[in-house]
């Protein structure tokens, strides 16, 4: 499968990689309930496919992603384990309470839990999942995950959901190797800033949410977004919900004719639509079981013509989806 340099930490990752979140099962930010087998068989599908890379997070089902992500690795052969991305800065009390600290003692702290929730001896990748406003300076907060690289049990040190301000000031602090933003044909906000930032400082960057949590699988309707159940963050979210629901949906539409030019899913194009974008290294994308693995694998290899970049760039006007730069892919 296609592979990029992550930034420059030497890390060749592949296009696409395997995300995690809806594994982690119902919870505050979480996807409903989910079968710990068919999750496991489906990172085992991604491997054998190709996937070199996992994200996950501390987070994730309150360390149930994690947990379930470590079992998977220790069923594979060492030499086949894919490399671990995960993150801190989101933790939670024994009442299922979610909160931000970015305290470094904190971070120590959740690193040494990740590392044993994932049986793993490093953490090829290491993230701040969230800024937090009302916690220390982010200058403490980076220094703290950059002191876990020096003492080994972090390999690179990368930020999510950060913007321009937050990254320069890590920047003068120490490298960041990787920013994790949302990037979809519905959400292009991070195309008019903080991916040019990345662009220019030598930092990768992997997209989460190239199918706008399903909007753009190609299966998505209204009927669908109506049954959400309530342990569904999505049963919540303005985008699955009118008026956005209507125009989000007519973009899933337009991609159709693309996808059956290419002989592939909508979720492809869509996915495909994320790495084309300057700056970008690859996307994350989740997958609840083998067969859903198999509706986004086609991203890593297929290449966007100039002219199908366009024809999405039309489908984004006439629908009036989503928000952000509609040329994003087009620079």
């Amino acid at each position: 499968m296609r592979t990029r340099e992550l930034g420059r930490t030497g890390m060749a990752i592949t296009t696409v990689g395997f995300g995690s979140w809806a594994v982690g099962g119902p919870g505050l930010m979480g996807w409903g309930t989910q079968s710990d087998d068919e999750s496991i068989a489906a990172v085992h599908h991604a491997v054998a496919r190709g996937v070199n890379w996992i994200d996950t997070a501390a987070v994730y089902g309150f360390g149930h992603a994690e947990e379930v992500v470590g079992r998977a690795l220790a069923a594979l052969p060492a030499a086949d384990r894919p490399l671990v991305f995960t993150k801190c800065g989101l933790v939670w009390d024994e009442n299922g309470v979610e909160s931000n600290n970015l305290t470094p003692e904190s971070i120590r702290r959740e690193c040494d839990a990740s590392l044993r929730r994932l049986g793993v001896d490093h953490i090829d990748l290491y993230q701040i999942h969230d800024p937090d406003p009302n916690g220390p300076p982010i200058e403490e907060s980076w220094g703290a995950v950059l002191e876990l690289v020096k003492e080994g049990k972090v390999r690179h040190a990368g930020v999510s959901n950060f913007d321009v301000e937050l990254l320069e000031r890590c920047e003068a602090v120490g490298h960041v190797a990787s920013l994790q933003p949302p990037l979809s044909l519905i959400d292009r906000d991070a195309a008019a800033d903080v991916i040019p930032w990345c662009d220019a400082h030598g930092t990768g960057v992997i997209v989460y949410s190239p199918m706008a949590s399903g909007l753009l699988s190609g299966s998505f309707t209204a009927e669908r977004a109506a049954a959400l159940p309530d342990d569904d963050w999505r049963s919540r979210s303005a985008q699955f919900r009118a008026p956005a629901l209507e125009r989000n949906l007519a973009l899933q539409d337009a991609l159709r004719p693309l996808a059956r030019r290419y002989g592939v899913s909508v979720a492809t194009i869509a996915i495909a639509w994320t790495t084309a974008c300057p700056g970008v290294t690859a996307a994350i994308v989740g997958a609840r079981t083998p067969g859903q693995v198999d509706g986004w694998l086609d991203a890593c290899d297929l290449h966007l013509t100039a002219d199908d970049l366009a024809e999405i760039t039309t489908a984004l006007h006439s629908t009036g989806a989503g928000h952000g730069p509609i040329e994003a892919a087009l620079s």
